[in-house]
């Protein structure tokens, strides 16, 4: 027996409520569409969705509060609609706990891509974090569980959603060059744009937190024209 998807769908644009809501039910899907926060907040008490489309500019608590609020007591996978176009401002929805973005205007049919890649990518997360607990590597160790990165000298280093998902990729892929278009889409679960910097962000915000030398890199290494390559030996 195969299951319906559940879907959310938080925007203040009646057209667009509309327009996803046919185009989403074409594809088997059921969906509820409501107009901002506390309809939002509302339809999750009343039943469970497997994937929530949420817009960024939204009245009253806007798109990037909702998502915190939801990242901090759900799991469930937020995909994140908006207009803006930075690599900054798309970051930014990526480090309060998005899964996804789409720009709008966007097409309907990748929205549908989008969707079907982040459940994919969610599901098999959740099996892997079955299999196994954290991974140590030069000393430090990337708990799955409690997604924390404890550094050598036991001390929690916090992570963003988006820094820890990199880093997860990373771990996952040692010693091995990593295109942009890899990272992004193992990480976030997109398609890079042709002068979308934000990978490179997100690479300089994990240097960080490992103390790793932007200038002279030990661990997350650049390499020019290629991508990145994690050097490190990592146990599990």
């Amino acid at each position: 027996m195969v299951t319906m998807l559940s879907i959310l769908i938080v925007d203040d644009d009646a057209q667009i409520r509309q327009l996803l809501r046919d185009y989403l039910s074409g594809f088997g899907m059921s969906v509820v569409a409501v107009a901002d926060g506390k309809a939002m907040a509302e339809a999750l008490e009343k039943q469970s969705f497997d994937l929530v489309i949420l817009d960024l500019m939204l009245p009253g608590e806007d798109g990037l509060s909702l998502c915190r609020s939801l990242r901090a007591k759900s799991d469930i996978p937020i995909l994140m609609l908006t207009a803006r176009g930075e690599a900054m401002d798309r970051v930014v929805g990526l480090e309060v706990g998005a899964d996804d973005y789409i720009v709008k205007p966007f097409e309907p049919r990748e929205l549908v891509a989008r969707i079907q890649t982040i459940l994919r990518r969610s599901r098999g997360a959740r099996e892997n974090l079955k299999e196994q607990k954290e991974a140590v590597f030069e000393g430090w160790r990337l708990n799955y569980i409690l997604r924390q990165l404890v550094s050598p000298k036991e001390l929690v280093i916090p992570l963003s959603n988006a820094e820890f998902r990199l880093l997860t990729v990373l771990v996952e892929h040692p010693n091995r060059i990593l295109t942009r278009d890899f990272l992004l889409d193992e990480a976030r679960g997109r398609n890079m744009d042709m002068f979308d910097r934000s990978i490179d962000i997100l690479i300089s915000r994990v240097r960080q937190k490992l103390n790793d030398d932007p200038r002279t890199p030990t661990l997350i290494k650049t390499i020019r024209g290629e991508g990145y390559l994690f050097d490190a030996k990592v146990s599990r």
